[in-house]
């Protein structure tokens, strides 16, 4: 994977041709997958190199001014995904305020045209330039290359979209978010030294220090598919604020590992949310709270049962 990061100020032109779709591609969901194999497709007509064009930050962020903007996924899962999908080249823009305020005919030539662009792939709902005003058929017009036009995705609901996967994820809805973006929602991050009350109890958790732009689910526990180390584990994840023995302002999120023995502190681990399991709750005592998870421990090891 090659990254290209383009700027209005400094950047030199591109030297390799490149057929590439261009998006911001939170969650990376069936809809944008449709993008990314029509790009593939493309590069491989044209004997050109496969590209992901996408924007940092986000554009909301520039245009409206917003902060602490949730995301799906990460940047970084982003652009796995995407070589995952065959993607070889990533084009970063830095969206500045000057870039955002560019008209669709000088972004075409001043941003796209830093790129050896053979082809480009847009969704149907695709704007750019000041005020959005530029849209796919735009580009087919301005554009000195093909310019592809992808249809929306849908399901019996309707349109694939990034605001639908969030509700879902927002109410808890692990298996219709998994349905639209093709892969469970993940979250990723490094595992940290906690207060050890897991442990104490038997039921050892790591627990994990995550990016705040991840949106993140409603509190509770969670069965998981856990990733370390190169190998996948089972787990049962409560996200929350531990109100019985540790109440903490700032959500933690903990996975305790069904059928591993080991350290892994400071190592990089990822987890998929497959199924919700119960709310968070507050117990009487410790003994109650020990009987309560080796339900969850049992009710984990049935919802997952198919998933190793």
């Amino acid at each position: 994977m090659r990254i290209i990061m383009v700027g209005l100020d400094h950047s030199r032109a591109a030297q390799t041709p490149l057929c590439a779709c261009i998006g911001y591609f939170d969650g990376m969901h069936k809809g944008h997958q449709a993008l990314v194999r029509k790009t593939v497709e493309m590069a491989k007509e044209k004997k050109c190199e496969s590209a992901m064009i996408t924007f940092d930050p986000d554009p909301w962020v520039t245009i409206k001014g917003m902060q602490n903007v949730q995301h799906i996924s990460t940047m970084r899962q982003r652009m796995n995904k995407a070589v995952a999908f065959g993607i070889q080249n990533i084009v970063i823009l830095r969206f500045t305020k000057e870039m955002s305020q560019l008209s669709p005919e000088d972004f075409v030539t001043k941003v796209l045209g830093k790129l050896n662009l053979h082809g480009l792939v847009c969704g149907f709902d695709f704007h750019f330039g000041a005020f959005g005003k530029g849209d796919g058929n735009m580009l087919k017009e301005m554009a000195p290359y093909d310019v592809e036009i992808v249809r929306e995705v849908d399901d019996s609901l309707g349109k694939i979209s990034s605001t639908r996967i969030s509700q879902c994820i927002v109410n808890g809805e692990m298996e219709k978010a998994r349905d639209m973006l093709g892969s469970p929602y993940c979250i990723e991050g490094v595992v940290i030294h906690g207060r050890h009350q897991g442990t104490g109890m038997g039921f050892p958790t790591a627990n994990i220090r995550y990016s705040e732009e991840y949106l993140l689910p409603k509190t509770g526990v969670y069965a998981c598919m856990a990733s370390v180390n190169k190998q996948r584990y089972m787990a049962m994840v409560n996200l929350g604020h531990n109100p019985t023995f540790n109440y903490k302002e700032q959500l933690s999120l903990e996975a305790h590992l069904l059928d591993f023995e080991g350290d892994i502190y400071g190592k990089y681990i990822s987890l998929d949310f497959l199924h919700f399991v119960r709310e968070e709750k507050k117990f009487r005592s410790k003994e109650n709270l020990i009987m309560q998870l080796e339900q969850d421990v049992r009710k984990v090891r049935e919802m997952l049962q198919d998933e190793q």
